[in-house]
């Protein structure tokens, strides 16, 4: 969870303790009741989650989402927070799944890992925006400086309509490799945010 956020309510709505009506006398039903801030584990923000008349992900293409050409960004070696521009080299990346390793979620479930992390500077997002992926990820708690309260790369993706996947990991696995990226939300109407189950297939 974000720091400060509300931490998930999951109970059961009905179990298999409560058999019979509406159902048969021997069938019984597990339904599960979930209160939570959406922006929990690995999520991926639409562009409502920044520009209020952005659209939520009824208006995200699922071809934005699934079966996404992937290219891993080997960030592991930045001098700084701050990734360098020259990370973003103006190949072709439309349309792409461009997915940043930092190394950062090595700290996962760790104190450390909610300490001001590597990030996507203004100058690198413009230059993301230049390539016209159809998402960018990172494997770290913001894509943009937590220090920022302006979140530039925030601002810059998702108003031109770049999905931002953030808590990545993994990503090692993928580093060189020829792979389509998969994260698909439901398409929940006013929901600026929500988990994913990111995946990648090798190819």
């Amino acid at each position: 969870m974000y720091p400060g956020f509300p931490a998930p309510e999951v109970v059961p709505f009905r179990s298999h303790v409560q058999k019979g009506r509406p159902y048969g006398p021997n069938t019984s039903f597990a339904m599960t009741r979930v209160n939570a801030v959406t922006n929990i584990g690995t999520y991926l923000d639409s562009p409502y989650h920044r520009h209020e008349k952005g659209p939520d992900f009824t208006g995200v293409p699922l071809e934005h989402l699934v079966n996404l050409e992937g290219v891993v960004v080997d960030a592991r070696r930045r001098p700084g927070r701050r990734l360098p521009v020259a990370l973003f080299p103006r190949r072709q990346l439309r349309g792409h799944a461009v997915l940043i390793l930092t190394g950062w979620s090595e700290r996962w479930d760790t104190p450390r890992y909610t300490e001001p992390g590597p990030f996507v500077g203004k100058d690198a997002a413009a230059a993301l925006l230049e390539a016209e992926p159809a998402l960018v990820g990172i494997d770290c708690m913001n894509i943009d400086d937590t220090e920022d309260p302006e979140r530039p790369a925030h601002t810059l993706l998702l108003g031109a309509g770049i999905l931002v996947c953030e808590h990545l990991t993994h990503l090692e696995r993928l580093a060189g490799k020829a792979f389509r990226f998969f994260a698909a939300p439901p398409a929940w109407e006013g929901v600026a945010s929500f988990p994913v189950r990111a995946f990648a297939i090798v190819e």
